[in-house]
């Protein structure tokens, strides 16, 4: 797996509930709470641990591709 593959972390707010725990559990503060809706605030601290995907209860937040290809994806956090 490489950081290319990892680069880009995506944000579904049509899925997004507004929980906070993506938020709660992102060690490099990298996400916050705007409008009800995760938003992603300093996306250059982000260390692409997975902690925000591997937390979500709704699958609204995963690093890589897009949404229709990550059911697929090695870099799903929940497999």
């Amino acid at each position: 797996m490489t950081l290319k593959t990892l680069e880009k972390l995506n944000v579904e707010k049509e899925l997004c509930k507004g929980c906070g725990i993506c938020v709660a559990f992102c060690p490099k503060n990298v996400l916050e709470i705007k409008n009800e809706k995760v938003a992603i605030k300093d996306l250059d601290s982000c260390i692409r641990c997975g902690q925000c995907e591997l937390r979500c209860p709704d699958y609204a937040i995963y690093l890589g591709g897009d949404l229709h290809g990550r059911e697929n994806s090695k870099i799903n956090a929940r497999q």
